[in-house]
């Protein structure tokens, strides 16, 4: 198993150059492209042959390493994890002055929270895409703030608590001037070598732009941004480049975009993405609509998101008996009302994946009085029949712009994914 901190440092790296679900897509479809996989074309036919392959959707990556051995009925061992983390999302003209101020106009994009994000250096980064269709990746670097209102001028704030309205508190500031004399998407598309005239559209998130850091007593800890969820993303990516070949399966690691909104897009998992691209995989292979379901009868999926470690300030928010820990592994997500799917079944395999990896791992499950989440794991079983497993790496500090867990965790998450697509 791969140590802890060189585990971190390279997951580090792999945060820095995600600031959007568009650059996850593109770092994966990098480290892909320099393990031998290759990316194929949703336009184009597929071959039966083996290999290890993916595709790009957007913010969405499905990459799959198919056996010699592979049939019509071949099950699938399937990763299944998103690329979006909550922030801002820019608007359309979204060049704004107020007060001598010049201000980015946002939208509040899946449920941050929202308080952490004032006072920090964000940036700006997605994607443009031009006129004739071709779309250009773009990140600013450090280049806006929300300012939060002073102490002097809200007395309150620290005993009464802090109110902010979503449409008038939350447009950050990047600069002085008026609005004529600024252009926010001219300016993003100088960053691209274009100009401005030439951007027909664009998806611009906001990202926090401090590094990734450790911490604490015997820098046990990590903190940064987006770690839910490229905590499931790096750990999945590695375990599907690390898989045996040799398998029994084909393993997929499925990359979604749009969990955080509800996954009710073509690149998220409640849309065809996943079922399109088994689909094609089986009918490479010959498999008719009954094998296919065949193979979806011998599949397993695990759902692998961010889960939540016991709050030290705030134990009475977490079930009394099962209480995450961080350091003390990946967590086993689990919900009566079928927030989570983990079944028995589930649970089972799970346990022997974990055995196999000699990794330990955590039963999470709500406090009854405080509602849990839900992920992309029912949705698969929803949409696919494929028994399906919540998993994750226990957050504190979850949906802030800056969120922390124990070093240990993420590897040893990659560590049972690994025993999960060897078969375990």
């Amino acid at each position: 198993m791969t140590s802890s901190h060189a585990y971190m440092d390279d997951f580090a790296r792999f945060i820095t150059a995600s600031p959007s679900s568009y650059h996850a897509a593109a770092e994966v479809a990098r480290r892909l492209d320099a393990a031998g996989f290759t990316r194929r074309d949703e336009t184009e036919q597929w071959p039966a042959t083996p290999g290890r392959h993916y595709i790009v959707r957007d913010g969405a990556v499905i990459a799959w390493a198919q056996p010699a051995a592979a049939g019509p009925t071949t099950p699938f061992r399937i990763l299944g994890a998103h690329t979006d983390s909550p922030g801002f999302k820019l608007k359309p003209k979204p060049t704004l002055a107020s007060q001598g101020w010049l201000q980015a106009g946002v939208e509040v994009y899946g449920g941050p929270l929202q308080n952490s994000w004032l006072d920090r250096e964000l940036e700006l980064a997605g994607r443009l895409v031009t006129r004739d269709g071709a779309e250009h990746l773009v990140r600013t670097g450090p280049f806006l703030r929300i300012p939060q209102l002073a102490v002097h001028l809200d007395r309150e704030v620290n005993t009464a608590g802090l109110t902010l309205d979503r449409q008038r508190h939350l447009n950050p500031v990047f600069g002085v001037g008026d609005s004529s004399q600024a252009d926010l998407v001219g300016h993003l598309a100088g960053l691209a070598g274009l100009e401005g005239a030439d951007v027909a559209g664009y998806d611009i998130l906001t990202a926090d732009t401090a590094a990734p850091a450790t911490f604490g007593r015997d820098s046990t800890l990590f903190a940064a941004g987006r770690l839910d969820n490229l905590t499931s993303v790096h750990a999945g990516l590695l375990a599907l480049i690390a898989a045996p070949e040799d398998t029994g399966q084909i393993s997929v690691l499925a990359a979604f975009d749009h969990e955080e909104l509800g996954s009710q897009s073509r690149s998220g998992a409640s849309g065809p993405l996943l079922d399109d691209i088994l689909t094609r995989i089986g009918a490479a292979l010959g498999a008719d609509v009954s094998d296919r379901l065949r193979a979806y009868a011998g599949s397993w999926c695990l759902s692998a998101d961010a889960g939540h470690a016991v709050h030290p300030n705030y134990p009475e928010r977490h079930d009394p008996a099962n209480t995450p820990i961080a350091g003390g592994g990946p967590l086993l997500k689990i919900n009566a009302n079928q927030r989570y799917a983990t079944d028995a079944v589930g649970a089972a395999l799970w346990a022997r994946a974990c055995e196999q990896a000699d990794v330990p791992y955590q039963e999470f499950v709500s406090n009854n009085t405080v509602p849990c989440g839900s992920t992309i794991g029912p949705l698969t079983a929803t949409r696919l029949g494929i028994r399906t497993v919540d998993v994750g790496v226990a957050l504190l500090s979850m949906h802030s712009a800056r969120e922390m867990c124990h070093v240990n965790d993420p590897v040893l998450l990659s560590a049972a994914i690994g025993a999960f697509y060897a078969g375990a």
